[in-house]
């Protein structure tokens, strides 16, 4: 049975009930969440003020890291990533030699953004399915 088919069987208010058990969304349920999908973070970009710590959650069934580009962040902003990592090299090297900074599914990873400007990251083993985000620090 395909998709439209399910949906006008079951109606609409059930097939919502269920849409959490498909892993396609990954969408997370505070204002300052970011959920996992499989290949993608949601939302993939998230404006928020000075001061405010965001909530990275593994809503997927697939292992992910929150790690920053080491480039794509502002001056006087230091570097962050899931397992606390100095440097974009070390998080890759973590990661490669002994999944380090891996955001189990099901846990999370919060980081708070002190300093204005826009902040890139990725999850390192699915970057080149496109995982990257972005998180806007205004005043």
């Amino acid at each position: 049975m395909d998709r439209r088919t399910f949906l006008t069987a079951v109606g609409t208010g059930s097939a919502l009930a269920l849409a959490g058990c498909l892993d396609r969304g990954g969408a997370a349920a505070g204002d300052h969440d970011v959920g996992m999908a499989i290949d993608s973070f949601r939302p993939e970009e998230l404006t928020v003020e000075v001061g405010t710590t965001v909530e990275f959650r593994n809503t997927s069934s697939h292992t992910h890291t929150v790690t920053a580009f080491q480039d794509a962040y502002p001056d006087g902003a230091e570097y962050w990533a899931s397992g606390g990592f100095d440097s974009e090299e070390e998080a890759i090297e973590g990661w490669n030699s002994s999944r380090s900074g891996k955001i189990a599914p099901g846990e999370s990873y919060e980081h708070t953004f002190d300093v204005p400007g826009p902040y890139s990251y990725y999850c390192i083993p699915h970057v080149d399915a496109g995982m990257t985000g972005s998180v806007i620090v205004e005043d």
